[in-house]
C-alpha cells in the first residue's frame, strides 16, 4: 500500500522521530532508549569543561547534572514499557558519568552508592519509575469520559492473546511499579500524597 502526499510517495520505514521520542514498528523502545542515553551524553560533553572540573564542588556537580542532563535523558519515558536490559544500559551510563564527575574510575573499587552519595544523585532507574507513576496519575485523573480511557477500554475489550508469552506493555510496567513501592491506585486522587508517595529525592 502506497501513501502519497500530492505526487511524493512517503517511503516506508521501520522506525521514525516523533516529538523527540523513536517510535519502532514493533512496538519495543531499544532504539529510543539508545537514543535518549545518546541525547544525555551530548548534553553531558557540552557541560564536561564544568563537570569534570576539579575545582568545582561535586554537589554542585549533582546539581547541575539533574538539571541539565538528566531530563534529557529522562525526555519522554514516561510510557515506555522497560525492561530490565533497558534499566540497565540507562543506568550503566549514568553511573559512568557520574564516576568521570568525580575523577574516579572503577579500578578505584568505589561503590556506586557512595558516588551516587558523594554527587549528590539518585539512581536513575528510580527516577524512571518516579516518571512513570507521575504521568500514571495524570492519566488516571482524567475525567471519565476523556479519549484516552475511552479508546484504554476499547483496546483492553479487543485484545487477542496469541501464542507464547505477550509483548510487555505499559500497563503491566505500572501493575509492577505499584506492586513494588505497595501504592494503592486509587491515591491518585489525591494529588498532593500521590505526588509526596512516589518522589525520589536526590541526596544532600
Amino acid at each position: 500500500m502506497e501513501v502519497k502526499v500530492g505526487d511524493y510517495i512517503i517511503p516506508q520505514v521501520t522506525r521514525f522521530k516523533y516529538l523527540g521520542s523513536i517510535v519502532q514498528n514493533d512496538g519495543e523502545i531499544e532504539a529510543d532508549a539508545n537514543h535518549r542515553i545518546q541525547a544525555g551524553w551530548l548534553k553531558w560533553r557540552r557541560a564536561s569543561g564544568v563537570l569534570c572540573d576539579k575545582k568545582v564542588p561535586l554537589k554542585l556537580k549533582g546539581k547541575f547534572y539533574w538539571t541539565a542532563v538528566r531530563p534529557a535523558m529522562l525526555y519522554g519515558t514516561e510510557c515506555w514499557a522497560v525492561k530490565s536490559q533497558h534499566e540497565s544500559k540507562v543506568s550503566v551510563a549514568e553511573m559512568r558519568m557520574l564516576r568521570w564527575m568525580s575523577g574516579k574510575t572503577r579500578q578505584d573499587r568505589i561503590r556506586n552508592d557512595t558516588i551516587r552519595e558523594r554527587v549528590g544523585v539518585a539512581p536513575i532507574v528510580e527516577k524512571l519509575v518516579e516518571n512513570r507513576l507521575r504521568w500514571f496519575g495524570h492519566v488516571e485523573r482524567r475525567p471519565v469520559d476523556a479519549i484516552v480511557r475511552k479508546v484504554d477500554q476499547m483496546e483492553e475489550s479487543q485484545v487477542k492473546r496469541g501464542r507464547g508469552r505477550p509483548k510487555k506493555n505499559i500497563r503491566e510496567t505500572i501493575r509492577k511499579d505499584l506492586e513494588v513501592n505497595e501504592l494503592d491506585p486509587n491515591m491518585v486522587f489525591d494529588r498532593t500524597l500521590w505526588r509526596h508517595l512516589i518522589h525520589v529525592a536526590d541526596p544532600t
